[in-house]
C-alpha cells in the first residue's frame, strides 16, 4: 500500500511540473547588465535561427569571483516543459560552469564580467527548435536569475502588415498586426489546432499576444486579420540618455558629479500624454554598453548611478506608483527602479546604478496588478515599433512545439 501511495504521489508531482508554466526569474541587486542575444545587436530576448549561437553575459558586483552555472530547459508554446529528454535537445551537457569570466579594469566600481556562448566545448548544440529557457545559478545551486530565448527554423515565410486600429475609440492610439504564413516544404496540417503564434512588440514579452487562429486559408497560406484581438497600444517614442564619457555632460545628461561613484544627473523629463505625437528616432527600448575611452567595454566600462526625474501633469494622481522601464532591465517593476514623488519639488525621482552606454527608457505606472506604458507618455499610432511574429506548429502526433518561420516588421509604414 506504501509503494502505490508514493508511485501515485510520483506521478502527481511529475504531472503538476509538466504543467506549470516556467517565468522568467529578475536577478538580485549585484547582478547587473545582463546581455543577451543572437547575431543581432538586439537585446534580452534572441530569437535564432537553428544552428546559430547564442550569448549571454552579466556583470557581479559583489566582487567575489563567484562560480555560476547553466541549465537549459526546453519549453511548449506555452512555457510549460516539454517532454522531450534534454538528449534529445541538447547535445552535450549542460550544468557546467560558466568558465569565461574577467575582471573589470580602471574602474570604480569593482565587477566580474561573466560570459556563457553557446554552443561551447560542453554544450556543442542546441539540436530543436522551439522555446528555450537559461537559468543561471550559484554554487550553492540556487537560482540567481533565468531569461527566456528562441530557436526557429526557416520552413516557412510570414509576411507581417501594419495598420491602424478599427475601432474608431482607437484609431489614433492602436496599431494592428496582419499576418500572412506561408509553409515553404511542409504540409501545415489541421492549423486551427496545430499551429500557434506569438505577435511581440519592441521584444518584451510582458505584452505579447498569443494564440491567434488562423481565420480562413487561400491555398497553402494561413490569412490572419484580426482587429481587437491583434493590436497593441502605440506608445510613444522611448526617451534616451548617453553617457559613454562619464566625465563629460552628453546626450540628455545636465550635470555630473563625483562621489564614491560618478553621478550623472539627467534633465527633468515632462508628462507627454496630453502633447502631440513627435517623432524622436530611438532603438525601441534597448540599450547598449559603450564607451568613449576603452577598448573593451565590457570590463573596462563603470558603473554610475543615474538620476531620473519626471515632472507630472498638475492633474495627475501623485498617488500613482511609476516606474522607470527599459530592456536595460528586462521590462521588470520592482524597488529597484520604482520612483518616489517629492512633493516640494512637484516630481518623481529614481536612482538606478547602470553601466556606461546608450540607453531607451520610459516611465510606466502600476495599478492593480495593471502596467500602463501610456499613462505619462501617451499612445499614438504613428509612434514607430518592433514587431516580430513567431509561428509554431505540432504535428499531429508531434511531441514538441517547433518554431517553423519568423517575421519581423516596424510599424514606420503603417497605413489605414
Amino acid at each position: 500500500m506504501l509503494h502505490k501511495t508514493i508511485y501515485f504521489l510520483g506521478i502527481f508531482l511529475i504531472t503538476q511540473l509538466a504543467n506549470c508554466q516556467l517565468k522568467e526569474v529578475n536577478p538580485p541587486e549585484y547582478i547587473k547588465t545582463i546581455n543577451f542575444k543572437g547575431n543581432t545587436a538586439v537585446t534580452q530576448l534572441p530569437v535564432i535561427r537553428l544552428g546559430e549561437p547564442v550569448v549571454l553575459e552579466f556583470d557581479a558586483l559583489n566582487g567575489d569571483e563567484e562560480d555560476y552555472y547553466y541549465k537549459i530547459q526546453h519549453c511548449n508554446f506555452d512555457w510549460t516543459p516539454s517532454i522531450l529528454a534534454k538528449s534529445e535537445y541538447l547535445d552535450g551537457f549542460d550544468n557546467q560552469r560558466i568558465r569565461d569570466y574577467e575582471n573589470s579594469y580602471n574602474t570604480l566600481q569593482i565587477y566580474s564580467h561573466y560570459k556563457l556562448s553557446i554552443p561551447n566545448q560542453f554544450t556543442r548544440r542546441l539540436k530543436k527548435s522551439g522555446n528555450y529557457l537559461v537559468s543561471i545559478y550559484n554554487s550553492y545551486d540556487e537560482l540567481v536569475f533565468s531569461r527566456k530565448f528562441m530557436i526557429y527554423e526557416d520552413k516557412a515565410n510570414v509576411g507581417i502588415g501594419m495598420k491602424r486600429s478599427r475601432d474608431i475609440d482607437f484609431i489614433n492610439e492602436k496599431q494592428r498586426v496582419e499576418i500572412i504564413i506561408d509553409p515553404k516544404s511542409i504540409q501545415l496540417n489541421n492549423p486551427m489546432q496545430t499551429v500557434n503564434t506569438l505577435v511581440v512588440q519592441n521584444n518584451n514579452l510582458n505584452t505579447a499576444i498569443s494564440n491567434l487562429k488562423p481565420q480562413y486559408t487561400v491555398g497553402n497560406q494561413l490569412i490572419y486579420r484580426y482587429d481587437k484581438e491583434a493590436s497593441f497600444w502605440g506608445g510613444n517614442e522611448y526617451l534616451y540618455f548617453e553617457n559613454k564619457d562619464v566625465r563629460a555632460a552628453a546626450t540628455g545628461v545636465y550635470r555630473i558629479d563625483l562621489q564614491d561613484l560618478y553621478h550623472n544627473y539627467l534633465y527633468t523629463n515632462l508628462q507627454r500624454s496630453n502633447l502631440p505625437y513627435t517623432y524622436n528616432p530611438d532603438i525601441n527600448g534597448n540599450y547598449l554598453i559603450t564607451n568613449v575611452n576603452n577598448a573593451d567595454v565590457s570590463i573596462e566600462s563603470d558603473y554610475v548611478w543615474i538620476h531620473f526625474s519626471l515632472r507630472p501633469n498638475s492633474d495627475f494622481d501623485t498617488n500613482s506608483t511609476l516606474f522607470v522601464y527599459g530592456n536595460f532591465n528586462n521590462y521588470a517593476v520592482n524597488e529597484t527602479n520604482k520612483m518616489t514623488y517629492d512633493a516640494s519639488k512637484g516630481i518623481y525621482m529614481a536612482s538606478i546604478l547602470l553601466k556606461q552606454g546608450f540607453y531607451n527608457y520610459k516611465y510606466v505606472t502600476l495599478s492593480d496588478g495593471t502596467l500602463n506604458e501610456g499613462a505619462i507618455s501617451g499612445n499614438f499610432y504613428q509612434t514607430e515599433n518592433n514587431y516580430k511574429v513567431l509561428v509554431y506548429y505540432r504535428d499531429l502526433g508531434g511531441r514538441y512545439d517547433k518554431i517553423i518561420g519568423l517575421g519581423e516588421t516596424t510599424s514606420i509604414n503603417i497605413s489605414n
